[in-house]
């Protein structure tokens, strides 16, 4: 269940707001650190968090390694939580067939 470890992930704030900066685009972990209220040892730790939950992936460029956001993550992530929403829908169309049925 890959969705476990995003749903860890993403359940610190600062996480969030990391992955929420690198919407913009691919950020070193100094422009990151930049954009965060942590320190910049912290934002390393959270991005190897979201790295192991497989929501950013890294790549080497120079001295530097960029992190950007791994799309197909959450999509995994949407997939579970879409699971929800149609059991919701599923469950009120059985009631109003229930209430109204033809």
């Amino acid at each position: 269940m890959a969705y476990d470890l995003i749903l860890d992930a993403l359940g610190d704030p600062t996480r969030r707001r990391i992955l929420e900066a690198l919407r913009a685009g691919p950020m070193a972990v100094g422009d990151l650190a930049r954009t965060q209220a942590v320190s910049r040892p912290a934002v390393s730790q959270h991005l190897r968090t979201l790295e192991k939950a497989g929501l950013v992936l890294a790549a080497p460029l120079g001295n530097r390694r960029l992190y950007a956001i791994r799309r197909e993550a959450l999509d995994e992530l949407r997939s579970y939580l879409d699971g929800f929403w149609n059991e919701v829908l599923a469950a009120y169309s059985a009631e109003i067939q229930r209430r109204f049925g033809n």
